[in-house]
């Protein structure tokens, strides 16, 4: 019987230098939803799951420690970040203006800002179960779930 979902995940705290209340919350509601609900098939791994998932930056990619919880399979997966990086700013910055918008813009501007988030995210998950496709099989909003802690691992400031 197989169980293809996340049931762990952790990030490489020696890869995050810098964090704001904004982007810990982020971080927080991330990790949350994702284990609340995913779909995660390391296909490369074989195994059945639940997966345990570490996930850190090194050498300019994203190293997915992943580990059955219980059983025996488990290994990294590589993915080169250099697809990401322009999309990885543009979702910077407007979290970034987002975030400005909340304390003082109108409710129309914030709703604005908020769709071309949304948009910048959405791309972002399409591109990530891309570049997975026939190594990790998972669902979208795992995907975006996931994308939100690939940005964590980038904030360097």
């Amino acid at each position: 019987m197989s169980d293809h979902r996340i049931v762990s995940v952790e990030l490489d705290e020696r890869t995050v230098i810098w964090r704001n209340a904004d982007v810990e919350q982020e971080r927080r509601v991330a990790i949350f939803d994702l284990l609340e609900g995913n779909s995660f098939h390391p296909v490369e791994l074989g195994g059945n799951g639940p997966w345990r998932l570490l996930l850190r930056v090194e050498d300019g990619r994203l190293a997915m420690d992943v580990t059955e919880d219980g059983g025996d399979a488990s290994g990294t997966i590589l993915l080169g970040l250099a697809p990401f990086r322009r999309t990885v700013r543009e979702y910077f910055a407007i979290c970034d203006s987002y975030y400005k918008a909340i304390r003082n813009a109108s409710p129309s501007a914030i709703e604005t800002i908020d769709m071309a988030r949304r948009g910048i995210h959405n791309s972002a998950a399409e591109l990530l179960m891309e570049r997975l496709e026939g190594r990790v099989e998972m669902d979208f909003d795992t995907a975006r779930r996931l994308f939100t802690l690939i940005c964590v691992l980038h904030i360097r400031q």
